[in-house]
């Protein structure tokens, strides 16, 4: 049956991975924003089932104008159960943009990537997240700076958070939990020296994966400048780290 399961998840998932791209080249070129974006949601929500992931929302998720989403990161499939609830820039590693498939899909989706470890990359990826807070838009950052099994959060890097900070934008703490046939779980990470195509193997021959999203308090534009982002940095692991663990 999990051969099986792989199998058909892995040519739907493929064929579905091929018209996003073919929509990202042929389609969003001549759409307009609003288009972009319901595209982008329904199509990572179609992904998402697919893979045999199903997901549930707690919280209110700021929906509208620019925020800084700052999440716990378990997983590749992370960016697509974001984007299925509001279309999002991520910053991710620019190893992602080698990956196949995978890799030009996240970047024909308006991925901003940064070359970690090189001089000024910080500054770079900073210029344009505000561009995409000017134009209203939600951001997504990892700020661990890599997955974990999920069950903690590891230490944030607060550098990119003074892209909210200086467009006075709201930051939004989200916890993500992962569940598997029903208990927390650590078998969907994509950790260590996993491959993608492993993690696809285990993802998509196995049934009762479940995401939790857990959209927490909103830290205010205006309070997290007067804080600074170490502090801002600091109180959003607090918050992300209480509802990943105790929960």
């Amino acid at each position: 049956m999990f051969l099986l399961r792989f199998v058909l998840r892995f040519i739907v998932v493929a064929i579905w991975v091929i018209l996003g791209l073919c929509c990202v080249v042929l389609v969003f070129p001549f759409a307009g924003k609003r288009v972009r974006a319901r595209m982008n949601r329904y199509w990572s929500r179609a992904l998402m089932a697919f893979c045999g992931v199903a997901m549930k929302v707690q919280g209110q998720p700021v929906q509208r104008g620019p925020v800084m989403w700052v999440v716990n990161h378990v997983s590749w499939v992370d960016i697509f159960v974001l984007n299925s609830v509001r279309p999002t820039a991520f910053v991710a590693k620019a190893d992602i943009r080698r990956w196949p498939l995978l890799g030009w899909l996240v970047a024909g989706a308006g991925t901003v990537f940064i070359e970690r470890g090189r001089r000024h990359a910080v500054s770079k990826v900073g210029k344009q997240l505000e561009t995409r807070f000017e134009a209203g838009e939600a951001v997504g950052l990892f700020p661990e700076g890599t997955t974990s099994p999920g069950f903690d959060v590891q230490p944030f890097h607060s550098s990119l958070f003074e892209a909210a900070i200086h467009a006075g934008v709201d930051i939004q703490p989200v916890a993500l939990r992962f569940f598997h046939r029903g208990q927390r779980s650590d078998y969907l990470s994509f950790v260590g020296d996993q491959s993608l195509m492993q993690n696809l193997w285990r993802l998509l021959g196995t049934s009762g994966a479940c995401v939790e999203l857990d959209f927490l308090a909103v830290m205010p534009g205006d309070h997290c400048r007067e804080e600074g982002r170490a502090k801002a940095a600091s109180h959003a692991h607090r918050a992300i780290r209480h509802a990943v663990v105790k929960r």
